[in-house]
């Protein structure tokens, strides 16, 4: 009796949790090295509290069951394949994951444009969390053609279903990228990714389609121009940039990823494009501050609603990451585990909540 109260109140609380999750924003960019590889980056942000998020090792055969509106009675899987993850609140809620095989995975927040399938409780055995979706895939496929098979076999649900709705990019080792949106009561859409950019609303293709909106954007400066009889000169390098948006929502940050993605020189290693994937993702961190209204109570203790980014190098089969409180880029190598003799892990992405600063002393 107390063990199910004590779930009761555990799935009460979670509720509550994704009901207000609509601030969350996320950005996600692609970069390709000279031979051809991939690095996956992005961000996740959440203005509202700490994620409590961990980063989870997941072995071979580890079982897992979903999460549904009324407890954990949804559809369980076994992982063929092990993976890594970050997970958020839950160590189930893997948000971003990479397999043995180089599967990657992670969901972006969708508010107001997807739509699942009404939950079914008769249908328990096929339905899965949004939230727990990324755990499935990662868990059970090596390719997006994979995926792509078997994704109509399940039912996605949300745990509440006055919560946000998300969608997924899903790539694999040979660099093919896909968005999956889940709209209008199920309906399964996929998108092939060339562009390798996504955040949030509206929909992929009218991100892509508003892209048009900024033809005129180019690198570097500006020609002198004239006005008439009056000389106009740029006041400085980027002006023909002009016109680039720079507020946080979704549409200009897909513009702005798009734009600072397509004009980031090709790099020789996948190491060297890590680099400059955590370098580009510093222009979409986002202050505590700006997403609140001056009437609405600030969080205390988080220094960014960005908490944290991650890059994630296909090839090499590595996950890099770092937080709001410590900047300093950590990696996981999947190279280095036997997924089949590991246990099951789950550990917080900090130790600390708080980076020491070093001081350089002068003598």
């Amino acid at each position: 009796m107390r063990k199910s109260f004590l779930k009761a109140l555990g799935l009460m609380a979670l509720m509550a949790f994704f009901r207000t999750m609509e601030s969350q924003a996320c950005t996600g960019i692609t970069l390709k090295t000279k031979t051809g590889a991939t690095v996956l980056s992005r961000t996740i942000e959440w203005g509202g509290s700490l994620l409590n998020s961990q980063y989870v090792v997941v072995p071979r055969g580890y079982e897992q069951q979903s999460y549904t509106p009324n407890g954990v009675q949804g559809m369980r899987f076994k992982a063929r394949y092990g993976y890594v993850g970050l997970s958020v609140e839950q160590k189930e809620f893997v948000t971003e994951g990479i397999n043995e095989c180089g599967l990657s995975a992670g969901l972006f927040y969708f508010p107001g444009y997807g739509g699942y399938p009404a939950y079914d409780p008769a249908k328990n055995d096929i339905t899965i969390s949004d939230f727990q979706l990324v755990s499935w895939m990662l868990s059970s496929f090596a390719t997006v053609d994979e995926v792509k098979q078997a994704l109509p076999t399940v039912r996605v649900t949300s745990i509440d279903p006055r919560a946000s709705t998300v969608h997924w990019r899903i790539a694999d080792k040979s660099g093919r990228q896909v968005v999956l949106e889940i709209v209008n009561g199920g309906e399964i859409r996929l998108y092939e990714n060339e562009i390798g950019v996504l955040t949030n609303s509206p929909g992929f293709d009218w991100q892509c389609t508003n892209l048009n909106n900024y033809v005129n954007l180019l690198p570097g400066t500006a020609p002198q121009n004239k006005l008439g009889t009056l000389t106009l000169n740029s006041f400085g390098a980027g002006s023909a940039q002009l016109g680039l948006p720079g507020d946080v929502t979704p549409p200009s940050r897909f513009v702005r990823a798009a734009f600072y993605q397509a004009t980031a020189p090709l790099q020789e290693t996948t190491h060297a494009a890590v680099l400059q994937a955590f370098q580009i993702m510093n222009n979409f961190d986002i202050p505590i501050g700006i997403e609140h209204s001056g009437t609405e109570h600030l969080p205390e203790g988080l220094p960014s609603a960005t908490q944290w980014t991650t890059a994630t190098d296909l090839e090499a089969l590595r996950i890099y990451y770092r937080t709001a409180w410590n900047s300093a880029i950590r990696c996981i190598d999947l190279k280095t585990i036997n997924f089949q003799k590991v246990k099951f892990q789950a550990y917080p992405l900090d130790q600390v909540t708080e980076q020491p600063v070093e001081m350089i002393r002068i003598k």
